[in-house]
């Protein structure tokens, strides 16, 4: 029995190394916890980010990730992806459709409005099937359901941080709490 076990999660481990590195090959930039309940889609990116250093590692990374954390998500429990392509270059609706559906996250966090117009594009057909044009139109801080996901844009987080006005940060918790854990807090 524990052998059968291990195997089918090997399977499932496997499926999600495949799926990462096909689309990786593909030009996708992602990273962190494929198999978790957040993903974070950052589409501005910082000059050191530019540069070459891994994407939210930075301040709003460390922000976010506590944030999170705070919220009762387990430490490890979220995975980025950059709204372009490895060659610098918008990354396309399909593709992203296609990296979106692969991680199968539960919750969708736009970090900016680069990131959250490329949600717009892809599932537009999904969000003009939403009675409220709030949710419709992904506004920041308005929480939506796409295909069983929720989805929340923050309406540019890094922006909010680097402005160093507390009630820019304040606003961007605010938005934060609107996406409690779906599971048992850890």
């Amino acid at each position: 029995m524990a052998s059968e076990r291990e195997a089918r999660r090997r399977a499932y481990v496997d499926k999600a190394v495949a799926e990462a590195d096909a689309l990786v090959a593909r030009g996708v930039r992602m990273g962190g916890n494929a198999f978790s309940e957040v993903l974070l889609v950052k589409g501005e990116l910082s000059e050191a980010e530019k540069g070459g250093e891994q994407p939210l590692s930075g301040a709003d990374g460390t922000a976010l990730k506590a944030s999170l954390d705070r919220l009762g998500y387990a430490p490890e429990d979220w995975e980025w992806l950059l709204a372009e392509s490895a060659s610098g270059e918008p990354l396309d609706a399909a593709l992203f459709r296609e990296a979106v559906a692969a991680l199968d996250p539960a919750t969708v966090v736009c970090c900016d409005e680069t990131a959250a117009n490329l949600v717009r594009e892809t599932y537009a057909d999904e969000l003009a099937e939403l009675d409220r044009l709030e949710e419709a139109m992904l506004l920041p801080g308005e929480v939506t359901s796409v295909l069983g996901m929720r989805v929340l844009n923050l309406g540019g987080f890094a922006a909010a941080l680097e402005s160093g006005e507390s009630r820019e940060k304040q606003l961007m918790w605010a938005r934060l709490k609107r996406i409690p854990p779906l599971g048992e807090p850890f």
